[in-house]
């Protein structure tokens, strides 16, 4: 087959369905059509890149722009038009910025994120996890999703940036509203929380400079005020993007690992024996890889014609790297569709690759490791309230997350005493 493959132009990226187990179309795909193009819901097209080496190579290859405005028709959403002087803040932000706009911006945030200063936070994330499990430790059941696994990140987040811990629930709303954008209606309907989110980080700016505190949002307004490294745009479009990035690849990670593990109880019943294998690292870097929180990389764009396995990605394509795809590719990867909780080496690309490298991947590791080994040592049993197959997944093109995971849980014996 083609990059004009059937079967890829008529992929549903972003519906719960293909998200509840995109592996099997990926694995097709890699096979017959590991370039594609497809047609994606808000009518726009992309090229799909799906093996492992291709997409590292997008990943990293300077020729596959971040910043669209570098290419003469950079494809655009219906409407952006029409929002854009509402909106024109966002389009100032690391994720969508190449050097040495995107270096300047990294450079002002990332040692608020080394590992030895994320090491720091173990003692607040083992405190908030605890806690959080004490109600459905007596009620004998929770949400994994909104009862822990959103708010151990969420809460994190906050307290770096210096955002009230309650309010935590109102950003995740909109920045579920804005990553399930996946067609004109989804943008119409997002637009209001968008607008929302931008107001709230406004104010806390607004907060920021008359009340400073030692928080990261003050670092960045402080430097905003010094004049020569951030502007007022970027100062609101980087606050934006740490508090949804800051959080949703850590909801889908311990959400979907914990699927993933009721699924396989050999597995479960492995950890509890060998809780090395979470302490050492390994089987949460395969719980990434294996889940792949995010799907896709967020858009590039070729700013030449390039070569990707003998397909030709013509001047100005948007590409879509599929990190799902590569995480499962067996040209890298021995038995991808196998949990191996002891892998290594384990070269996945879950956090990407490249410049545009997770910049809160320790962030991301810890409070899965402290999440993971907390509900093992809390419960002694966990079973899914619902069928697998009926639980919610949610849309978007760029994630892959659970809406819902209901569960039945039993103290452990040695906690209850």
């Amino acid at each position: 087959m083609t990059a004009s493959d059937p079967a890829a132009q008529n992929l549903d990226l972003v519906s719960p369905r293909f998200k509840a187990n995109p592996y099997p179309t990926y694995a097709r795909l890699r096979y017959d059509a590991p370039v594609a193009r497809t047609r994606l819901p808000d009518g726009r097209h992309a090229w799909l890149v799906l093996r492992y080496d291709d997409v590292e190579r997008v990943l990293k290859d300077a020729r596959f722009a971040k910043d669209r405005r570098r290419v003469s028709s950079p494809p655009r959403m219906p409407f952006e038009r029409v929002l854009e002087p509402l909106t024109r803040s966002l389009q100032f932000n690391m994720l969508d910025l190449d050097a040495p706009d995107h270096t300047r911006l990294r450079a002002l945030v990332h040692t608020a994120f080394t590992p030895r200063l994320i090491e720091r936070l173990r003692e607040r994330i083992q405190s908030l996890a605890n806690q959080l499990l004490d109600g459905p430790a007596e009620r004998g059941g929770l949400d994994l999703v909104r009862d822990y696994a959103l708010p151990i990140p969420a809460t994190i987040i906050a307290d770096l940036l210096g955002v009230p811990a309650g309010d935590r629930h109102r950003f995740h709303r909109w920045s579920n509203k804005l990553v399930s954008v996946a067609s004109a209606s989804d943008f119409l309907t997002a637009a209001p929380y968008i607008l929302l989110f931008m107001r709230y980080v406004k104010r806390l700016v607004a907060r920021r400079r008359l009340e400073p505190r030692d928080d990261l949002i003050t670092a960045l307004v402080q430097a905003e005020e010094a004049g020569d490294r951030l502007n007022a745009d970027e100062l609101v479009s980087m606050i934006f993007l740490l508090l949804i990035a800051g959080h949703e690849t850590t909801v889908n990670l311990i959400a979907s690992g914990t699927l993933a593990l009721l699924e396989r109880p050999d597995d479960l019943e492995r950890l509890r024996r060998e809780p090395h294998l979470l302490q050492r690292g390994t089987a949460v870097e395969e719980l990434l890889r294996y889940t792949s929180p995010v799907q896709v990389a967020t858009e590039r764009y070729a700013i030449e014609p390039v070569q990707v396995s003998g397909t030709t990605v013509p001047y100005g394509a948007m590409v879509l790297a599929v990190l799902g795809s590569a995480n499962h590719d067996e040209r890298r990867f021995a038995d991808p569709e196998t949990l191996d909780l002891a892998r290594t080496p384990n070269p996945h690309l879950a956090f990407g690759q490249g410049v545009h490298y997770c910049l809160g991947a320790p962030l991301a590791r810890l409070e899965g490791q402290i999440a993971f080994e907390t509900l093992l040592r809390r419960f002694s049993d966990m079973q899914l309230a619902l069928p697998a197959e009926s639980l919610p997944w949610r849309r978007g093109v760029f994630l892959r997350g659970l809406e819902r995971l209901p569960l039945r849980v039993r103290v452990a014996p040695t906690v209850a005493a």
